[in-house]
This record gives structure tokens, sequence and C-alpha cells, in this order.
């Protein structure tokens, strides 16, 4: 599996000292450019005890490994100041479970300095203080070193060095996508989401469907009409510790289902001034990153450069407004969307479920890092490039790949090769597909030349 290797590079542990909270960030993009140690807020947390433990939860998936657990390497939280809220963002290191807290404008009382994105160090020590945070505490929150948070500094840098795969990096990529797909299915108060989630298979292998009965969410073995599947009920488990404070869960599943076709889909916990939540994969072992689904929207050069107009709109807004970027860009609202999945490769923005809407934030990983993304992207522009591909009618293509000719059809996206057979367009386009789009894309913007 290609990796590339991160490293965290911090001015020092995080820490929690006599309430206060203080969160050592690495390397990042703010308004005012890259910063080596950005600062984005201090202030008071409102909601002491459910922003630790859902913190806490973050770091727990992003130390997890859902499929085939094994001891494994800590990669630390993303965290995105959008001005009125924080996100902390983290994916599983099987790559199939994405987790996310919204620290909303009610639970912060304090200043924001700055917006942007970067890594919070999340220590063993730090870990173990978070747990013990009781619902009378203060806590004042750092986001990056300031007087009052990060008293034991001694100039000295802590180094993280850990390794990216490239379906880890993927995931962020997908899983805005997939995220933007799904639809709001099952709802239900706190004490029922009590019994619901403690109700659960604790497997990582058990399949469960949902379906919404009257105010209850009801989990089957098999296939009911209406019902979300989740595949591998105990990758919920972080929600947990969670439950003391929840007010309502909420399930998002596809808008429509196939029979019992594995599908992806997320659940969503409201505390109190803010929520924490999980999508997970279509099955335990597949992660985000092999889904494809954002491939159509990058095989074009139009789709790059719309993506570098509209990425210098974005100004790390809690919510991107489709509508007045296609005002502000002079573009169709078809442009900006594929444009936004064209910056979501590379971490740019995200998907909140809550708001039906995207959020800007730039991953904190150099180039090198994202040019390991999308390797079925680079094959199919290598066949283009190759001349491997020859339409023998105007929707129809033969592509030449490992000595064998593969028959293309654009209108329904089918392919003759065994990715096509195997997945059906359920995981994106293949490389074959991708190519003829690529050469069929090229030689119309010929003819308008």
């Amino acid at each position: 599996m290609t990796s590339a290797t991160q490293t965290y590079s911090y001015a020092g542990p995080s820490t929690l000292t006599d309430g206060h909270l203080g969160l050592a960030t690495s390397g990042g993009i703010t308004t005012t450019g890259f910063q080596a140690h950005p600062r984005f807020f201090s202030g008071l947390l409102t909601q002491a005890a459910p922003a630790a433990a859902s913190l806490l939860a973050v770091a727990d998936v992003a130390l997890a490994r859902y499929h085939k657990p094994r001891p494994g390497y800590m990669r630390d939280p993303v965290v995105t100041c959008n001005g009125d809220r924080l996100r902390f963002e983290s994916f599983s290191a099987c790559g199939g479970v994405y987790s996310r807290l919204d620290v909303l404008e009610g639970s912060l009382d304090g200043e924001v300095v700055d917006r942007g994105t970067t890594n919070v160090d999340v220590n063993g020590p730090l870990r173990e203080a978070l747990a013990r945070v009781g619902s009378r505490d203060p806590l004042h929150l750092g986001v990056g070193a300031d007087a009052l948070t990060v008293t034991t500094l001694d100039g000295s840098i802590v180094e993280k060095k850990v390794p990216l795969p490239a379906r880890w990096l993927r995931g962020f990529s997908e899983v805005q996508l997939i995220a933007a797909g799904l639809d709001l299915r099952g709802e239900v108060a706190g004490p029922l989401a009590v019994r619901f989630l403690r109700g659960l298979p604790k497997g990582n292998r058990a399949d469960v469907w949902v379906t919404q009965q009257g105010r209850e969410l009801r989990a089957s073995d098999a296939a009911r009409p209406g019902g979300v599947r989740l595949s591998g009920s105990g990758r919920l488990a972080t929600m947990l510790p969670l439950l003391r404070f929840a007010r309502s869960l909420k399930m998002y599943g596809p808008a429509a289902t196939g029979g019992d076709e594995p599908q992806s889909c997320a659940w969503e916990l409201e505390l109190p001034g803010m929520r924490y939540t999980l999508v997970v994969s279509p099955e335990t072992w597949r992660g985000f990153s092999g889904e494809g689904g954002v491939l159509e929207d990058l095989a074009t050069d139009e789709a790059a450069d719309d993506a570098d107009l509209i990425g210098a709109l974005l100004n790390f807004e809690p919510t991107v407004e489709i509508g007045l970027l296609a005002d502000r860009s002079g573009l169709p609202v078809s442009r900006v969307r594929a444009a936004l999945t064209q910056l979501g490769t590379a971490g740019k923005v995200g998907y909140d479920l809550a708001e039906a809407g995207h959020f800007h934030r730039e991953l904190p990983y150099d180039r090198n890092h994202v040019a390991l993304l999308n390797p079925r992207l680079r094959s199919a522009r290598g066949l283009a490039e190759a001349g491997a591909v020859r339409f023998t009618e105007d929707d129809v293509a033969e592509v030449e790949s490992g000595g064998e000719i593969k028959t293309v059809r654009l209108g329904d996206g089918s392919c003759t090769c065994p990715w096509w057979f195997d997945h059906r367009g359920s995981r994106g386009p293949c490389k074959h597909v991708l190519a003829a789009k690529i050469v069929r894309s090229g030689d119309r913007e010929g003819v308008l030349q």
C-alpha cells in the first residue's frame, strides 16, 4: 500500500492543567497564509464535559483499526476554525470510519484569533486528563499556544512521524461526496438513542438493518423497506461514552436503497452546543478510498480550472453557499459542484449533513502527499496520453490496456473489464471509462477552439 510520512511538529505537547486545555498545533493554512503553529481560539468551553468526551472520541477513531484490528500509529486529529465554530476531524487507521466533532458557537465563549486548519496534538497524558473532566469543571480552551493555556512549554519542538497511507488521504475526498448523497432517514430523542445504541451488536462484523418505527429506531437482521444497512455496528462504539449527554440521534442513508446491497451511512449525535458525527463505509473491510465517486468530476481540465477559481473565493466559511459561489464566479451550479468535488480531493472542502452544505478547510498535508491520491485517474490519463483510446461510435470506444482491448460505452458508463463486472459502477468508473471521457472531453474542447 502506497504511503508517505507525515511529520507533526509541535511547539510542545498539548496539556490539560488546572482547567486550561492547551491544544498544540502543527503547520497549517490560515487566512494569513501558512503558519508553523497557528493560533485559532482562546476562551471558555461552556459545555466542558461533553466537549472533552467528544474530543476523546475523535481521537479514539484516529487510533482505531476496525478491519483486522492491530496496534498502529496515532494520527492526530485535524481542527478547522470556521469563525463561529471549531471542527475536529479524524479517520480510522483502516480508512472505513470518518468522525467529526462540531463545537458550535453556543458552546464557545472567547476570542477567535484566526481561521484555518491544522493538526492538534492528542497524546497519552492528555487523553487520560480528558477522560477525567466532569460536568462542573470549568474548561478554558486554547487552540494554539497562548500565555494562559500552554504553561509547560520549554521551547523544545515535539515531533511525531507517522505513515499516511494514500487510502487514508483519499478517504477525505470521497467521504464529502458520499455524505452529500445521504438523506435523513430516522431520528430519535436522547433516551431512545441510548436504548438503540446500547442494544446494537458489539462486533465490528455484525451487520444490521435499521428502520424508523414510530419514535424509535429498530435494528433487524433482515432487510426492511426504507431501512438503512449498517455494516459493522461495532464501528459506532465511540458514541457510547457520549450517550449521557445525548439530546438526539439522527440516521442518514442513501436516498434510494437497492435491495440488501452494502451502503454507506452516517450517524449524528446532538450534544449540548455541539454535534458528533460518524460516517461509516459500506462494509467493514472496505475503506472510503476505493469508492471512486469523485473520479468523473476530476477527469476533465475544465473541472481543474473551475476549482482554481472557486478555491480562490473560499475563506474558511462555516457553510459554503453554492448559489453565492455561482453568482460570484459566473459558473453554473453544476460546474460549481464539480469544482467543489475537485477541491475535495485536496481536502479543501468537507460536507456537513446537519446543515446540508459544504464547509471550507485545508488539510495540513503537503503536495507530495496529495500527489499520492487517485491512482485510477493517473492510469486513465496515461492511457489517454498514450493514444490507447479509439472511438468506434460517438459514445463507444475501444481502449487498449494490458495487451487487451476493452470496449467502453459512455452512455451507461459500462466496460468489458473485470473491474466493471465486479462493481458495475458502485465504486466509480474504471480507468478505461475515465480514459474515454478524458479523450472525448479533449476532442470537444478542440472542436470549440
